[in-house]
């Protein structure tokens, strides 16, 4: 099973993209993913990677930082090939204007998969299909693109929502040798090989309840936890003083507990006693308050029973939490966490949020080759 990566901090796009080619030189591929800063041009960068890997399904996204084989970057583009001993077949659609045709159009892309492969999404094989998809990450679309594709098939799509290098004034998506806005790209792929996912994030449960009495799922803001102003009810729940609340968004998120596994909702402001989230939370939604744990314990743990679990990993594709990132700088954790994926073949990039069932945040969402 042939999967390379490779890197480029160079500034020039074509430069860079000569340097990609060349890593991959011995490696036939028909997929490239690539991730990469906002520094780069989108059009220009989507057209020459398209030209460079002409016979392949190229695409992807601007970042908040990349991730490759054993390194944490910025600045950079990254990129990995998979030949077809690696993936047998894929196929990309576009989804534009997600904020007001998101379900008109992923109908289409839904209809022009089913066209492709010859099967109904309904009835696709979910343990020899999986999709990727990466979405706007300003946009504020994810939650509605994740639940028509969760009404739509039982392939388990998996993603990230794309950056900007923390400008947040617009983030781009790459395919077709073009660059795209308030849009979301999907690829359906038929991996050769058994596939996987690892979804790690670093946080247990506090045993404190909060329940959305009022919140705004258009604007992801919630204004009562328990029938309390959201950001009382929150700092009462840590024991601090409601002026200093946003100071513990990062260390103590919300999640939504499903099997005693949290699915993280982070905090981003607060808004004259309400507090605006990164994620939707709906009206009635029980959260536990969550407190941080170990990212790199955490992943590794997550990594080594995966590798265990499967025999052997030959490629995985981290949709990393910015906020994650951040933490891991402010802890000088950074090099230390993308050694963990040292001797096996990886890319990613740090998202504004990460897909998996649904839109989620302060996670590591992985899609595993084995």
């Amino acid at each position: 099973m042939s999967i390379k990566t490779a890197y480029s901090l160079k500034e020039d796009i074509r430069e860079s993209v000569s340097d990609i080619k060349n890593q991959l030189r011995d490696i036939k591929p028909k997929m490239v993913i690539y991730f990469a800063s906002a520094k780069y041009s989108a059009e220009k960068l989507s057209a020459e990677m398209q030209k460079a890997f002409d016979k392949a399904a190229v695409f992807g996204n601007t970042t908040a930082g990349e991730i490759v084989t054993g390194k944490m970057l910025k600045k950079s583009l990254v990129a990995m090939a998979f030949d077809s001993s690696s993936i047998e077949d894929v196929k990309i659609e576009v989804v534009e204007n997600i904020k007001s045709d998101g379900d008109k159009n992923l109908k289409k892309a839904f209809e022009s998969f089913e066209k492709y492969y010859g099967i109904k999404m309904s009835d696709l094989d979910y343990k020899k299909f999986v999709g990727v998809v990466l979405i706007d990450g300003l946009s504020m679309s994810e939650e509605k693109i994740m639940d028509s594709i969760g009404n739509s098939t039982n392939i388990f799509f998996i993603g990230g929502s794309a950056g900007d290098d923390l400008a947040f004034k617009q983030t781009n998506l790459y395919a077709n040798g073009k660059s795209y806005a308030n849009a979301a790209i999907l690829a359906l792929l038929k991996p050769a090989k058994e596939f996987d996912f690892i979804k790690t994030q670093s946080f247990s449960s506090l045993d404190k309840k909060l329940t959305a009495t009022k919140a705004d799922e258009s604007s992801r803001r919630v204004f009562e936890f328990n029938g309390r102003s959201a950001a009382e009810a929150y700092a009462e729940a840590l024991g601090v003083k409601c002026e200093d609340a946003s100071n513990y968004f990062m260390s103590n998120p919300v999640g939504l507990m499903v099997d005693e596994v949290p699915y993280v909702r982070s905090p981003q402001q607060i808004k004259e006693k309400s507090m605006c989230f990164y994620c939707n939370i709906k009206e009635g939604m029980e959260l536990s308050v969550l407190k941080s744990t170990d990212i790199i314990k955490d992943t590794r743990k997550a990594v080594e029973e995966k590798k265990k679990e499967l025999g052997s990993i030959s490629g995985i594709i981290n949709f990393h939490c910015i906020l994650r990132t951040l933490e891991l700088d402010q802890k000088g954790l950074a090099e230390e966490y993308g050694k963990i994926f040292s001797d096996i073949p990886t890319i990613g990039f740090s998202t504004y949020g990460e897909e998996f069932i649904g839109h989620i945040n302060q996670t590591s969402t992985m899609l595993v080759f084995k």
